[in-house]
């Protein structure tokens, strides 16, 4: 990471990810297409329990991101035999973190759904996925430990191989166990959550391999004095802790949305699943260049050059949105012809090619927004990123709640919170980082 602030060392970070979002996201888009396939309820199922998996995820991720901001931080210092301490001190916390994240998807969901899903058939649905699913939480954590290794040291390469590996797998195992092909059982929505643990696991073997064969352990002092270490730990959950907050009440808020599209009935919640799923593409290269913003700020601050800071940030915002704008332009060209891709019912199709075009306009507010809210994270600030994030996620949830509920608005009106979201999350991030009230925190 010599030249930081280069477009070409922006693209270098950047696309390993990008490439790697992109085979991630793959599992999501088969794992619809697939259930698409099988009916609503099992659409609907799939879409509460992948989301509910993803809420209690992003607390592994969350913290995954602060290890992350560690390591690039003392890999622009040049210490890298304080690396491994902190992915060792990463692994021990993940390990203990993934227990009571299995615990919560095996049994607390039950008690969460009762509460919030009115259809008894979806309930049951998610419920199934969940039990399943639940398994891969452990070998997910793993992974986090891993990928933030490398995103923290610019080695993003690794990151495109491990997932495309992960989602080749995954759908293998989805077209066999959903649809009971060539002797395998015929699963269905437990066929799909089963595909995702075997994908994972698949995942985290690449990982150790690659590891053990092509990385100098000695030298980062990887996976030495698998112990405890206090002050350590202390240091990395001070970055940590925020980040894991924000990205679990996150995903809640969006967990909480589809709560509310519920409402509308299965036909729009069933359309909002396959909106989920095409969003999400939308959002690969924007994830690719909010990861690269918040590792390249960390590292240029270990190098003590905070004043290329924001022009660093300018950047990455700049190639996040042009390369957002031409999926954006494809998805408005030929949305009809990408919802076909997920179901056949014309109804389903006629409800989701406006809900498409609102979307499409949030990810390129998010384009830049997200740019601007990582690189905040990127200065070691995270208690301020959350703070930023649980502000503008109270309006999201006040305007959803509004639309739906005072006002009895439609599914696409619904979707128009991301443009809220979008504008606002860039708007405070933004101000934040033109104060300059970060350059002199130390992690």
């Amino acid at each position: 990471m010599k030249s930081a602030i280069s477009y070409k060392r922006i693209w270098a970070v950047a696309y390993p990810i990008i490439l790697g979002s992109m085979a991630q996201n793959l599992i999501n888009f088969t794992d619809t297409a697939f259930l698409g396939r099988v009916g609503e309820i099992a659409l609907g199922g799939g879409a509460f329990g992948g989301i509910f998996y993803l809420a209690v995820y992003m607390l592994g991720l969350g913290f995954g991101q602060g290890e992350q901001i560690v390591v690039a931080r003392r890999y622009g210092e040049n210490k890298p035999a304080e690396i491994g301490g902190v992915v060792n001190q990463s692994f021990l916390f993940l390990l203990g973190l993934s227990v009571l994240a299995f615990m919560i998807l095996r049994f607390g969901s039950t008690v969460i759904l009762n509460y919030g899903v009115k259809s008894e058939a979806v309930h049951k649905a998610t419920t199934i996925f969940l039990e399943y699913r639940s398994f891969g939480i452990f070998f997910a954590f793993i992974n986090v430990v891993f990928r933030s290794f490398y995103i923290g040291l610019g080695r993003t390469k690794i990151i495109s191989y491990n997932t495309f590996l992960l989602a080749m797998v995954n759908i293998v195992f989805d077209y066999l166990l959903i649809f009971g092909k060539f002797g395998f059982p015929e699963m269905g929505i437990a066929g799909a959550a089963i595909a995702s643990v075997m994908a994972e696991i698949t995942a985290m073997i690449h990982f150790v391999v690659y590891t053990r064969f092509f990385v100098d352990v000695s030298e980062y002092r990887l996976f030495k004095e698998l112990r405890l270490q206090y002050e350590r730990m202390v240091r990395i959950l001070k970055v940590a802790i925020p980040t894991m907050i924000q990205q679990f009440v996150s995903l809640s808020v969006w967990f909480a949305f589809f709560l509310f599209v519920e409402k509308l009935g299965n036909s729009a919640l069933a359309v909002s699943n396959i909106i989920r799923s095409i969003y999400v593409i939308l959002m690969v290269p924007i994830w690719g260049f909010a990861t690269a913003s918040n590792t390249l700020v960390s590292y240029l601050i270990g190098q003590g050059e905070q004043k290329q800071v924001m022009q660093l940030v300018y950047k990455i915002a700049l190639l996040s949105i042009g390369s957002v704008f031409i999926i954006v332009l494809l998805s408005f060209w030929f949305s009809r012809d990408v919802l076909s891709i997920y179901t056949s019912d014309q109804t389903l199709i006629a409800l989701g090619i406006p809900v498409i075009k609102v979307v499409s306009v949030g990810a390129c507010l998010l384009s830049v927004g997200f740019v601007f809210l990582s690189g905040v994270a990127g200065t070691g600030k995270t208690n301020i990123s959350l703070y930023l994030e649980l502000v503008v996620l109270t309006m999201y949830v006040v305007y959803t709640y509004l639309v739906v509920d005072v006002f009895h608005g439609n599914v696409t009106q619904a979707w128009t919170a991301e443009w809220l979201y979008g504008f606002m999350i860039g708007v405070v991030s933004w101000s934040y980082l033109k104060t300059g009230r970060w350059k002199a925190h130390k992690i």
